[in-house]
């Protein structure tokens, strides 16, 4: 038997009690009905040859109405999707987001010194950074009242050599000694996450990948500085570019050495309740 109808109702129901909820016919778009469902709390699905009765208003002892797991679109997030305020300038950490059909509302780059202090873990300094990155944007966000209780995602991403930590190269002498440094060498790369959720309260993650590089040449050193690719980036390369044919072995998240480990911020989010699918229908 076929299903033709849907009917909201806040729980299982006899035929008198049917008869005076709203029968919302199915069409191939059927989630244009879904604000329609906002109340309710279950999806009945009724058969096709009991449509008439209940129509002509007539009780049936036959009528049985049962309960339908159906997965709709979350109707909350489609009358009023919270925002998402993403803490980084960065272009990469944008595409990865957009690559996982999600679109921050607003960016918010903090400006927050990124030296390591003197000692710090590579671990230490990424959880840190992230957590600052995250206050400032918090702060900025109190600021704008379209953003107020917006979720806040905020990033921070180390390369390091054993304790070592590798400096975000912007210059020429910088770059070269991280190449010379990562040349035939394994490396970690530790990327911390911070979401800040719309009841402030600060959820973190730190992800970590090793990578093992090819030995370079004094010419691939000399040509991927010519190519000027390494500026800005942490440990003077950008994996997603011409470094990328330098990578030998690479162990764990590709997106976390990118700048934004696109699993566990895509999981954190959605297990705070941001309704990471909301923009999928449109992915294509």
């Amino acid at each position: 038997m076929s299903a033709i109808a849907l009917i909201a109702a806040p729980r299982p129901c006899d035929s008198r009690q049917c008869q005076s909820l709203p029968v919302i016919p199915m069409t191939n778009a059927w989630w244009l009905w879904a604000p329609a469902f906002a109340g309710a709390t279950e999806i009945v699905e009724l058969q096709q040859s009991l449509v008439p009765r209940l129509w002509n208003g007539v009780p049936s002892d036959r009528f049985r109405a049962r309960s339908t797991r159906i997965l709709l679109p979350d109707t909350s997030s489609m009358l009023g999707r919270p925002k998402l305020v993403l803490a980084s300038g960065s272009p990469r950490r944008l595409s990865l987001l957009n690559q996982a059909g999600i679109e921050p509302d607003a960016l918010r780059p903090a400006d927050v010194d990124e030296t390591p202090k003197r000692g710090e873990l590579p671990r230490a300094c990424a959880n840190r950074l992230a957590r600052a990155k995250a206050d400032a944007a918090l702060k900025s966000v109190h600021l704008d009242d379209e953003l107020r209780g917006a979720f806040i995602l905020a990033a921070d991403t180390v390369v390091a050599v054993g304790r070592r930590i590798l400096p975000k190269a912007n210059l020429v002498d910088e770059a070269a000694q991280c190449l010379r440094l990562l040349s035939g060498r394994n490396h970690r790369v530790y990327t911390a996450i911070c979401l800040v959720t719309p009841k402030e309260a600060f959820r973190q993650r730190l992800i970590e990948t090793r990578v093992r590089f090819k030995r370079l040449s004094e010419d691939d050193i000399q040509a991927y500085i010519g190519s000027g690719e390494w500026r800005g980036k942490a440990g003077g390369y950008a994996v997603q570019g011409i470094a990328g044919s330098f990578v030998v072995k690479m162990v764990g998240s590709y997106s976390n050495v990118v700048g934004l480990p696109l699993y566990e911020s895509v999981t954190l989010l959605g297990g705070e309740g941001f309704p990471i699918r909301f923009g999928w229908l449109n992915a294509s």
